[in-house]
């Protein structure tokens, strides 16, 4: 048995059963080091990046302890945004098939609070939630955390970004002090040194080598001067025309300026940054999950706990500031087996920014000239799915099947032709094939959905 076995470690006999069955069997290196010393009831602060299965290491850390007969929030998880808090949720739901029902409930802001507070009402288990909207749970005294034994704060460098350190300060203060508190980041700040100082008992550090391997990631720079760079992100896209793009940007101004000359030239683009409503938001990730948008252009802030399958492309717009999250944001290519590739563009000022990657990284960059890129011929970028969004979702009882039953039924639509459907409190996004996304408007537009006629339009 070796040391990267699950069976290694104090687990019960149900969750190294239900390991094997989620196919868990060597644990990744976080998972190898972090999880004796979260088992022994240990603080730890680990440093990992996102695919590095540090939701599955704390998510067996915190299940393991739970007492399912006491239904009170013995554990508490942390998150910078929702879309990490669903993702985090739903991996432990996953690891809890083993315990006897477990309840997990997802507390996030940019949705209505009632709901919420009925859930509540009937005790959870665990929380997984973003930081305002657990503060605003114990304000208002419809979450009492007097019970807890594990806080995770997960991407705690992304929420520190996000200003959230005064709201986990209070959440913090509401909690027991004989409490173990796991603190999980991809890059390490000042302010994670001061959240350890304050609010963990000497705590236990790993960290996990988050370079890429080469052979998955392939990188390249072009040197540009600054007032190249929008016609530079045209250039790239013409010459490797990726089904998938994350172009990286600083400020929402930046992110607008690309979407507008990209848009201009017929390529189909969106940004996401911190100013987007909730709805918005959900809109624009479910889009670029689904295949209907080509090019997502986005802030380091807006993009962290993005959970895309398969990107081919992520071209760094303006280098970041700091080469550990250059490495956090070229990490989104390359995930499982498939290759991705990595695009820096470089002006003359950000040169320093260059060594500092090439020193963390120990190796030169490869510099391309930007003449080299030759556009290949065809029509402008277009993805290969369009979304109709559906004035409906799961408060209306509405699910992926009766979306499904209805495009493939009365529509006429091959099940083949059909994508991606992403089911939200008050609306429904599902990506069918360009070619039959006329067809599929007005035939769901004439028709009924679930024996109800809803209002269906295309984004």
């Amino acid at each position: 048995m070796s040391s990267t076995d699950f069976s290694s470690l104090p687990l019960s006999a149900a969750t190294l059963a239900n390991l094997a069955a989620l196919g868990y069997t060597e644990m990744t290196p976080i998972q190898a080091q972090s999880l004796p010393v979260m088992l022994k009831g240990r603080d730890l602060i680990a440093q990992a990046k996102t695919g590095s299965g540090k939701t599955a290491a704390f998510g067996i850390a915190l299940l393991e302890p739970l007492n399912p007969r006491y239904f009170g929030c013995q554990a508490l998880v942390l998150c910078p945004t929702r879309e990490l808090a669903d993702q985090v949720a739903k991996e432990l739901r996953r690891l809890a098939r083993a315990a006897d029902n477990i309840k997990i409930l997802t507390l996030c802001g940019g949705v209505s609070i009632g709901p919420q507070i009925a859930s509540l009402e009937h005790g959870a288990h665990v929380i997984v939630g973003t930081p305002g909207r657990v503060q605003e749970h114990l304000k208002k005294g419809t979450l009492s955390l007097d019970g807890l034994n594990t806080l995770v704060l997960d991407e705690a460098d992304r929420m520190l970004d996000m200003g959230f350190y005064d709201a986990i300060a209070e959440v913090i203060a509401q909690t027991p002090a004989r409490r173990q508190t796991l603190l999980f980041s991809a890059t390490y700040p000042a302010g994670i040194q001061q959240l350890a100082t304050t609010f963990m008992r000497d705590p236990q550090s790993v960290k996990v080598a988050a370079l890429h391997d080469d052979v998955q990631i392939e990188q390249r720079f072009y040197e540009i001067a600054a007032e190249q760079r929008l016609e530079a992100v045209l250039r790239v896209l013409a010459s490797f025309r990726p089904q998938s793009c994350v172009a990286f940007c600083f400020t929402k101004q930046q992110c607008q300026d690309v979407v507008d000359h990209l848009g201009a030239r017929g390529i189909s683009a969106m940004a996401l940054h911190g100013d987007l409503e909730q709805r918005d938001r959900d809109q624009v990730l479910a889009m670029f999950a689904n295949r209907s948008l080509s090019v997502l252009v986005a802030t380091d802030v807006a993009a962290r706990g993005l959970d895309i399958d398969a990107l081919d492309m992520v071209i760094n717009v303006e280098l970041a500031r700091d080469a550990e999250i250059h490495v956090h944001r070229i990490g989104r290519t390359g995930r499982a087996s498939n290759r991705g590739l990595a695009v820096s563009l470089v002006a003359p000022a950000e040169a320093h920014r260059a060594q500092a990657i090439e020193k963390l990284q120990q190796a030169p960059l490869n510099w391309q000239p930007l003449d080299s890129l030759k556009a290949k011929a065809g029509d402008p970028l277009q993805p290969p799915m369009v979304t109709l969004c559906i004035a409906a979702g799961r408060k209306d009882k509405l699910r992926p099947g009766d979306i499904l039953g209805a495009l493939t039924g009365e529509a006429g639509i091959a099940g083949s032709q059909v994508g991606k459907i992403a089911l939200f409190d008050f609306q429904a996004f599902v990506a069918v094939e360009r070619g039959v996304a006329r067809q599929a408007l007005k035939r769901l537009n004439e028709g009924r959905i679930k024996g109800r006629s809803l209002k269906v339009r295309l984004l």
